[in-house]
């Protein structure tokens, strides 16, 4: 007779996601790219010692963050693919996002989202999707 395993609840705690770190070369390069063309809040910009520089930066309406800086991470500036936010109307941020310059591709429409795609200075990736309207 087969039992199936019992699941371990160890209870319950939230585990919010507030914060990912960004590989960069250039901080102030970075940091102009995220504020001024896509449009980020910067919230912390601080040099904490000569190794260290904290710099944070959120994306409108978000509740997770990015940070870039120096001494953040051990990751190759670059390296960081697959980020994603969600937003209501995909096909006018991509025109606010090239009229500040930004470069993506046309819009994909899939059943699971449209989506369109940007990289940063360093070429970390970012997928912007719009959700499928509800069935």
């Amino acid at each position: 007779m087969h039992v199936p395993a019992m699941p371990v609840t160890l209870g319950r705690k939230d585990m919010k996601l507030e914060l990912l770190a960004v590989p960069v070369t250039d901080v102030d390069r970075a940091k102009a790219f995220y504020v001024d063309q896509i449009g980020f809040d910067a919230d912390i910009d601080s040099q904490v010692s000569d190794d260290l520089r904290f710099v944070q930066l959120t994306p409108p309406g978000s509740a997770c963050s990015i940070v870039i800086g120096t001494g953040i991470t051990e990751m190759a500036p670059g390296s960081q693919t697959g980020l994603q936010v969600v937003v209501d109307d995909v096909a006018a941020l991509r025109s606010e996002l090239i009229g500040r310059g930004v470069e993506t591709g046309e819009v994909e429409v899939h059943p699971w989202g449209s989506f369109i795609y940007f990289s940063d200075p360093d070429g970390n990736t970012w997928a912007v999707q719009q959700l499928p309207p509800p069935e």
